[in-house]
C-alpha cells in the first residue's frame, strides 16, 4: 500500500475493535479502506470525529440526495484542486449517477454539465460559498429557495460544502493519495 500522506503518522496498533470492524465494513462494501480513514487512524478520537461528521453529512436523511451531496463534494474539490477528493468523489458521482461523463464534467467544470435548474443553482451557490463565502447574501439563499430548497436543505448544502473545503485542505496539505481503486471505478 502507498503511504496515504506525506506525514509519518503510524496508525494506532492495535486498532480498537470498533475501528477494526468499521474498516472491515469498508473493505466489504467498497473493496478497500479509503486512505483518508487510514490517514486518520493515528488518532482514534480524530478518526471518529471525522467519520461521524462525514456519515452525518453524506449518509443521513436529508432533502439532498446522496448524488447531490457528492456533486457538492466534487464542485468544492474542483475549485480547490484537491486531487484526493476529486478522485474519490468523482468516482462516487459516476457510480450514483450511472453517468461517467457527468462525473468528469463536474471534475473539470460543472457549468458544462446538463443539470436540472435545482442542481445548477445548488452548485452555483456551492461555488460561491467555496470561492468567496464572505459575499454570500440573503438573495443567494433566496435563489435556492426559489428552486425548491428548504432552509434545512440550505443548511445541508452549506455544511457539506464547508466540510469538503476543510477536508480538501487537509488532503492537499498532507499530500493525501487516493486509493488506486477510485481511478477505475465506474468508467
Amino acid at each position: 500500500m502507498k503511504t496515504p500522506t506525506a506525514l509519518d503518522l503510524p496508525a494506532v496498533d492495535p486498532l480498537p475493535e470498533s475501528t477494526e470492524k468499521y474498516f472491515r465494513i469498508c473493505q466489504e462494501k467498497l473493496g478497500m479502506v479509503p486512505n483518508v480513514l487510514q490517514a486518520h487512524a493515528f488518532d482514534i478520537a480524530k478518526l471518529n470525529a471525522f467519520t461521524g461528521l462525514y456519515n452525518e453529512l453524506m449518509l443521513a436523511d436529508s432533502g439532498l440526495s446522496k448524488l447531490e451531496r457528492e456533486m457538492i463534494a466534487v464542485v468544492v474539490s474542483s475549485i480547490n484542486r484537491c486531487f484526493y477528493c476529486l478522485t474519490a468523489h468523482g468516482a462516487a458521482v459516476r457510480e450514483l449517477s450511472g453517468n461517467p461523463i457527468l462525473g468528469e464534467q463536474l471534475v473539470m467544470n460543472y457549468r458544462t454539465a446538463e443539470l436540472e435548474p435545482r442542481q445548477r443553482t445548488m452548485l452555483d451557490f456551492t461555488a460561491l460559498l467555496t470561492s468567496a463565502s464572505y459575499t454570500v447574501e440573503e438573495h443567494d439563499r433566496q435563489t435556492l429557495r426559489d428552486v425548491g430548497f428548504s432552509d434545512r436543505d440550505i443548511w445541508d448544502i452549506i455544511n457539506v460544502a464547508a466540510f469538503f473545503n476543510m477536508t480538501n485542505r487537509v488532503a492537499s496539505g498532507t499530500a493525501m493519495v487516493p486509493n488506486d481503486e477510485y481511478h477505475s471505478n465506474t468508467r
